[in-house]
């Protein structure tokens, strides 16, 4: 016979249920919106018009020494090997930290070559003077304005500025486009050098077949000197791909999977905890507490009226314990006991106080009010305290 399903249990398997629910909706609602819509990134990864899969696929099956770059710039070459390694930015899209900025120069000076395109040369090279006048983002066709290594055979070339420059110092070389609209600039710094172009449109997978741009990217990324071995370092790190472990799940749904692993592991350990762990027994309080059993003993002579019973047992009880004490009979008169007890015990005035003959009288008093019946209380009370303590103080003394 099936068993039943406890009331408690009911409830945790319907919070439970509901709570899936609400992580899968939620998934549905925050993850990532698939790549539909073109992206303006030139990322090697990217196929779209935008993207630079092709010319990364190109170098790569002309032989190019090219790899992808998701380093920070602090792991790139420091030393003289620096001097032998090309690093392509093409329109980063993540501002550089301080410490990432200060990589990128030394790298520079110490004979590294960047290749930079898009405005945003003024976060890695504070130094760089873009125009602040906006361009028309149309394709735009430019000549060389001077003979070099990138221009060669490149007679003609097509970008879609982003940017223009603004002046030139004396470092700088306008190789492609007029003094208002310079498109391409080439300039040493230290060592090594830094080329800028005001697009990424020569390297994307839309207008590296236009005019001669194909000819001019593979001017631009050529060995520069043919007595040494170069690297080309096509950065993703600054379009946002990290080589961390964390970087790649952060982008996928693996996260929204361990979130809800660890909700139905949490309730697992919750259920079986319920089932399986230790029984604890609530703490009960003693309903014979001293407070407790004299509220309740005061409160039925209250309701029945016994004042008279409540001065008999503190009466009966003070008796008791001086024949004890005395060692005289319990039958002794009132007055003969309390003349012993003030004798023996040196208590002043108990005789003539006659606490013992008012409380034997009061004892026997079935309307006795409730004041009297509580100052006599307090008188035989405070008289067996005194016997109390002077018992103990002989016991100790013996």
């Amino acid at each position: 016979m099936p068993l039943g399903v406890v009331e408690s249990d009911r409830k945790l398997l319907i919070a439970g249920g509901a709570l899936l629910l609400l992580l899968l909706g939620a998934s549905v609602v925050f993850a990532p919106p698939t790549n539909t819509l073109p992206s303006p990134i030139p990322s090697t990864y990217s196929s779209q018009s935008d993207g630079a899969e092709a010319a990364y696929t190109l170098l790569v099956r002309l032989h190019y020494p090219v790899r992808r770059w998701e380093d920070p710039p602090t792991e790139l070459p420091g030393d003289a090997d620096a001097a032998n390694v090309l690093l392509i930015l093409a329109d980063p899209t993540e501002t550089p930290s301080a410490k990432e900025r200060v990589a990128i120069f030394d790298f520079v000076e110490l004979g590294g070559h960047v290749l930079f395109t898009g405005r945003n040369i003024r976060q890695f090279f504070p130094a760089a003077d873009i125009s602040e006048a906006t361009p028309d983002p149309t394709w735009t066709s430019y000549s060389p304005n001077l003979p070099s290594g990138a221009a060669h055979d490149a007679a003609r070339i097509s970008i879609q500025p982003e940017a223009y420059w603004g002046n030139l110092t004396e470092e700088q070389l306008a190789i492609y486009g007029a003094p208002e609209s310079t498109a391409v600039v080439s300039w040493t710094q230290g060592d090594g050098s830094v080329t800028w172009w005001a697009g990424p449109t020569p390297l994307t997978n839309a207008g590296i077949s236009r005019d001669d741009n194909l000819t001019f990217f593979l001017n631009s990324v050529s060995n520069w000197s043919k007595d040494s071995h170069y690297h080309i370092y096509w950065d993703e790190y600054f379009h946002g791909q990290r080589s961390s472990l964390w970087s790649y799940a952060r982008s996928t749904a693996l996260v929204w999977g361990l979130l809800q692993i660890s909700l139905l592991a949490g309730a697992v350990l919750l259920t079986f905890s319920r089932r399986s762990g230790p029984v604890y027994a609530p703490s009960v309080r003693s309903r014979l507490s001293p407070l407790e059993y004299v509220d309740t003993l005061g409160g039925l002579y209250q309701r029945a009226g016994a004042a008279s019973a409540a001065v008999s047992v503190s009466y009966l009880r003070l008796r008791y314990l001086l024949a004890r004490q005395l060692g005289l009979p319990n039958d002794l008169p009132d007055a003969e006991l309390a003349r012993s007890a003030e004798e023996r015990l040196g208590w002043k005035n108990f005789a003539s106080e006659n606490i013992l003959g008012r409380a034997s009288g009061a004892s026997r008093d079935l309307n006795l009010r409730n004041r009297e019946a509580l100052e006599l209380v307090r008188g035989l009370e405070r008289y067996t305290a005194k016997l109390e303590a002077h018992s103990q103080f002989r016991q100790e003394k013996t």
